[in-house]
Protein backbone atom coordinates (compact mmCIF):
# COMPACT_ATOMS: atom_id res chain seq x y z
CA UNK A 1 0.00 0.00 0.00
CA UNK A 2 2.84 2.40 0.76
CA UNK A 3 4.25 1.92 -2.76
CA UNK A 4 0.90 2.80 -4.33
CA UNK A 5 0.48 5.86 -2.13
CA UNK A 6 4.06 6.96 -2.84
CA UNK A 7 3.44 6.65 -6.58
CA UNK A 8 0.23 8.67 -6.24
CA UNK A 9 2.08 11.37 -4.29
CA UNK A 10 4.95 11.48 -6.80
CA UNK A 11 2.59 11.80 -9.76
CA UNK A 12 0.54 14.46 -7.97
CA UNK A 13 3.61 16.49 -6.99
CA UNK A 14 5.03 16.19 -10.50
CA UNK A 15 1.79 17.46 -11.99
CA UNK A 16 1.64 20.26 -9.44
CA UNK A 17 5.22 21.30 -10.18
CA UNK A 18 5.18 21.09 -13.99
CA UNK A 19 1.61 20.52 -15.13
CA UNK A 20 0.91 24.04 -16.38
CA UNK A 21 4.21 24.11 -18.23
CA UNK A 22 3.29 20.92 -20.06
CA UNK A 23 -0.17 22.24 -20.92
CA UNK A 24 1.35 25.48 -22.20
CA UNK A 25 3.94 23.63 -24.30
CA UNK A 26 1.38 21.29 -25.83
CA UNK A 27 -1.32 23.87 -26.48
CA UNK A 28 0.69 26.96 -27.32
CA UNK A 29 4.34 26.19 -28.09
CA UNK A 30 4.01 22.98 -30.15
CA UNK A 31 1.24 24.53 -32.25
CA UNK A 32 -1.43 27.17 -31.70
CA UNK A 33 -4.35 25.06 -30.56
CA UNK A 34 -7.87 26.44 -30.83
CA UNK A 35 -10.79 24.92 -28.89
CA UNK A 36 -12.09 22.95 -31.87
CA UNK A 37 -8.57 21.63 -32.54
CA UNK A 38 -8.21 20.65 -28.89
CA UNK A 39 -11.53 18.81 -29.07
CA UNK A 40 -10.44 16.96 -32.21
CA UNK A 41 -7.07 16.05 -30.68
CA UNK A 42 -8.68 14.77 -27.48
CA UNK A 43 -11.30 12.79 -29.41
CA UNK A 44 -8.68 11.23 -31.67
CA UNK A 45 -6.53 10.47 -28.63
CA UNK A 46 -9.46 8.81 -26.85
CA UNK A 47 -10.30 6.69 -29.89
CA UNK A 48 -6.65 5.68 -30.25
CA UNK A 49 -6.31 4.80 -26.56
CA UNK A 50 -9.56 2.81 -26.53
CA UNK A 51 -8.46 0.91 -29.64
CA UNK A 52 -5.04 0.09 -28.19
CA UNK A 53 -6.58 -0.91 -24.85
CA UNK A 54 -8.99 -3.30 -26.58
CA UNK A 55 -6.11 -4.73 -28.61
CA UNK A 56 -3.99 -5.04 -25.45
CA UNK A 57 -1.26 -2.75 -26.77
CA UNK A 58 0.47 -0.68 -24.08
CA UNK A 59 0.86 2.96 -25.13
CA UNK A 60 1.66 6.20 -23.40
CA UNK A 61 -1.19 8.67 -23.14
CA UNK A 62 1.30 11.52 -23.27
CA UNK A 63 2.87 10.25 -26.47
CA UNK A 64 -0.56 9.69 -27.98
CA UNK A 65 -1.90 13.17 -27.26
CA UNK A 66 1.35 14.77 -28.46
CA UNK A 67 0.92 13.00 -31.78
CA UNK A 68 -2.72 14.03 -31.97
CA UNK A 69 -1.92 17.69 -31.25
CA UNK A 70 0.85 17.64 -33.87
CA UNK A 71 -1.60 16.10 -36.33
CA UNK A 72 -4.20 18.79 -35.68
CA UNK A 73 -1.56 21.49 -36.16
CA UNK A 74 -0.35 19.86 -39.37
CA UNK A 75 -3.87 19.92 -40.85
CA UNK A 76 -3.66 23.73 -40.94
CA UNK A 77 -0.26 23.55 -42.64
CA UNK A 78 2.91 21.60 -41.95
CA UNK A 79 4.75 24.73 -40.84
CA UNK A 80 2.08 25.38 -38.16
CA UNK A 81 3.81 22.75 -36.02
CA UNK A 82 7.02 23.94 -34.40
CA UNK A 83 9.16 20.94 -35.24
CA UNK A 84 12.02 22.17 -33.05
CA UNK A 85 9.72 21.93 -30.01
CA UNK A 86 8.58 18.49 -31.19
CA UNK A 87 12.22 17.41 -31.45
CA UNK A 88 12.86 18.56 -27.85
CA UNK A 89 9.84 16.57 -26.67
CA UNK A 90 11.06 13.42 -28.43
CA UNK A 91 14.54 13.84 -26.93
CA UNK A 92 12.97 14.17 -23.49
CA UNK A 93 11.11 10.89 -24.08
CA UNK A 94 14.29 9.14 -25.26
CA UNK A 95 16.31 10.32 -22.26
CA UNK A 96 13.62 9.68 -19.63
CA UNK A 97 14.07 5.91 -19.33
CA UNK A 98 17.88 5.74 -19.03
CA UNK A 99 18.03 8.76 -16.72
CA UNK A 100 15.26 7.35 -14.52
CA UNK A 101 17.13 4.05 -14.36
CA UNK A 102 20.34 5.84 -13.38
CA UNK A 103 18.58 7.85 -10.67
CA UNK A 104 16.88 4.71 -9.34
CA UNK A 105 20.19 2.83 -9.27
CA UNK A 106 21.88 5.72 -7.48
CA UNK A 107 19.06 5.99 -4.95
CA UNK A 108 19.15 2.24 -4.33
CA UNK A 109 22.92 2.28 -3.85
CA UNK A 110 22.72 5.26 -1.46
CA UNK A 111 19.94 3.69 0.63
CA UNK A 112 21.71 0.34 0.70
CA UNK A 113 24.91 2.07 1.83
CA UNK A 114 23.07 3.97 4.57
CA UNK A 115 21.16 0.95 5.86
CA UNK A 116 24.06 -1.50 5.86
CA UNK A 117 26.89 0.80 6.81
Amino acid sequence: MWVILSAHAAIGLGTLAGGWRIVKTMGMRLTKLKPVGGFCAETAGAVTLIGTAIAGIPVSTTHTITGEISGVGATQRISAVRWGVARQIVWAWVLTIPLSAAIAAGSFAAIKLLLFF
